[in-house]
């Protein structure tokens, strides 16, 4: 199996930087073929550049509706070819079709299915898992189903929450686990260790 990741993002492009250093260091085994941002200010498109990877923005507000911006997306994503398509930070919902289940994943900044969907991103998901009072949050990989952040969940990594804690150290510390998170849910998906069983997803055993 060939191993070329699409990633999508929205922001700064902390989690693809991960993955560009973990790829050059050579501790995940993958092929950032294309970035593509929703914003054409997003910093993840000069870490793109950076890396020499191509890059493009796509947003949803250039184009005339949905369907044209779908099939803006789905063009630029066939042309890259990709085994794999990781929402890194991704703002937009996106647009599923065919041939894309089972080849999307995402990564969210908390316990899913709590705080999750539509306006849960970023700062205001820490914000409410602290002013909801939970003990415990972290982050989630899952699948893309074409909804926000409903999708078949892959891996949970936890925090349990200090006394005094704040949005931005919550911040802080969940996003050292999605450093773990997402190659690992990658590497995952390359070794062929994933399978989709209905709304669960089975890890299965390393080959011997």
């Amino acid at each position: 199996m060939t191993r070329r990741v699409v990633v999508l993002l929205s922001g700064g492009g902390r989690s693809l930087q991960n993955l560009v250093d973990r790829i050059a260091a050579g501790t995940l085994d993958a092929e950032i073929v294309d970035v593509i941002a929703s914003r054409a200010d997003a910093g993840g498109l000069a870490r793109a550049a950076a890396a020499g990877i191509p890059h493009t923005t796509i947003a949803r507000e250039t184009h005339a509706d949905d369907g044209a911006f779908a099939a803006a997306l789905h063009a630029r994503i066939g042309e890259s070819r990709p085994d794999l398509i990781v929402l890194a930070g991704y703002l937009t919902l996106f647009p599923m079709a065919p041939g894309y289940d089972g080849r999307v994943i995402n990564i969210h900044p908390a316990l899913l299915p709590k705080f999750g969907g539509k306006g849960y991103y970023g700062m205001r998901v820490h914000r409410a898992v602290i002013a909801a009072g939970e003990r415990r949050s972290g982050c989630t990989v899952h699948f893309v189903d074409g909804s926000y952040d409903r999708g078949p969940i892959i891996l949970r990594r936890k925090v349990v929450l200090a006394p005094d804690e704040t949005p931005e150290s919550l911040a802080a510390r969940v996003f050292a686990e999605e450093c773990e998170a997402l190659p690992e849910v990658i590497a995952l998906f390359f070794d062929g260790r994933l399978r989709i069983d209905g709304r669960n997803v089975e890890i299965l055993p390393a080959a011997p």
